[in-house]
């Protein structure tokens, strides 16, 4: 698989796990912390994969520091508000505005990756077969099922 088409089933999955959440009901609260719980271990898995092969192996070739370096920010700003969401309770106050706001940073991080850095990745030439052969073998050892 190549590694941007691995990202993208990434985002997919995690853009259809946030959908699920935004129709359930109040009431649902097992279900909600079930859901959240999943989204937070899709995003933390998925930015590892990012910071650890993906954006080291693209930074260069593609020559746009602030582009990768917005990511990284990124990155960190959602890393905070999976741990406060996973350190609540779905009955909480700001449960459900907090897996709100981390949807639409992520919604926010996915545009700019589709629309900027993924095209950038493709012109520059990277092997991204290799690369995604890596970063499945990766997600792998950290989810135990294969990507």
């Amino acid at each position: 698989m190549n590694a941007i088409n691995l990202l993208l089933k990434d985002h997919k999955a995690v853009k259809a796990l946030f959908a699920q959440y935004e129709n359930l009901s109040d009431r649902s609260l097992a279900t909600k912390k079930k859901l959240a719980d999943q989204i937070c271990q899709e995003l933390t898995v998925h930015t590892q994969l990012e910071e650890e092969i993906f954006y080291p192996a693209v930074r260069r070739p593609i020559r746009d520091a602030d582009l990768m370096d917005e990511a990284l920010v990124e990155h960190a700003s959602a890393k905070e508000l999976i741990a406060q969401i996973e350190a609540m309770d779905p009955a909480d106050d700001l449960y459900d505005a907090k897996v709100k706001v981390l949807s639409e940073q992520i919604e926010h991080h996915v545009g700019e990756e589709e629309g900027d850095m993924f095209p950038k990745v493709r012109q520059a030439g990277v092997d991204l077969e290799a690369l995604g052969r890596e970063m499945a073998a990766r997600k792998e050892q950290l989810t135990g099922v294969a990507a």
